[in-house]
């Protein structure tokens, strides 16, 4: 499986995401992920088929070292609706922790299928399994220290696989699976922290995530 994942953002940094993958050892054999941050001047459509998977975790910036927009009409060569006329083509898709972001207006929140509205003040975060989907194989409940997000604007044909809940903010959904064209989505909310990747429930629900949006699972 090759998995193409964008990291970099203001604030959460590429780092972030390139320490915690190296901690996942023999749990990504077969998996060859490629990171990248400036994505804006590195992908193009075509590109984007050499990949089983794309993950998009991070905001509606360059780079971690540049806020200005990311997805700009007449700017940059892969927009939400070329995402996701790549999914529907039938392939997969994970919207990543902060690549839940506020509706920008570039379409990527309707593509996804929610948007960010607030989260408190990092707290202990409980995410418990919903269902028996096959993305939750062998992943247990677990209270992690992370941004516990409040999304909303879901779309219709969401199928909620992970909630969360706090002392600081009511239960909220905080994974889903979606069928769309041909291709699979999922979005997931955890993974702030480098303490979050270090848990190995966390660990498992990325990486069957992953293989269920190649079509490796389910």
């Amino acid at each position: 499986m090759k998995v193409l994942w964008i990291a970099g953002d203001k604030w959460h940094p590429a780092e972030v995401t390139r320490r915690g993958l190296a901690g996942f050892g023999e749990l990504l054999n077969g998996i060859e992920i490629e990171l990248v941050e400036d994505a804006r001047d590195i992908l193009y459509p075509a590109m984007l088929q050499r990949y089983d998977v794309v993950v998009n975790g991070k905001l509606n910036h360059v780079s971690s070292g540049n806020d200005y927009l990311w997805f700009e009409e007449g700017t940059t060569e892969v927009m939400p609706s070329d995402f996701e006329s790549y999914v529907r083509s039938g392939k997969g898709f994970l919207s990543f922790h902060a690549g839940n972001m506020a509706d920008d207006g570039s379409g990527y929140s309707q593509f996804v299928g929610n948007y960010f509205v607030q989260h408190p003040q990092r707290c202990e975060v409980t995410y418990t399994p919903v269902g028996t989907h096959a993305v939750l194989e062998g992943v247990g409940a677990f209270t992690v220290r992370d941004e516990h997000f409040e999304l909303a604007g879901f779309a219709d044909d969401m199928n909620v696989i992970l909630k969360s809940e706090s002392a600081s903010q009511s239960e909220q959904v905080a994974g889903y699976t979606r069928e769309m064209g041909k291709g699979r989505l999922a979005m997931l909310a955890p993974g702030h922290h480098g303490m979050v990747w270090e848990n190995p429930e966390f660990r498992k629900l990325l990486v069957n995530t992953l293989k269920w949006c190649a079509f490796e699972i389910g």
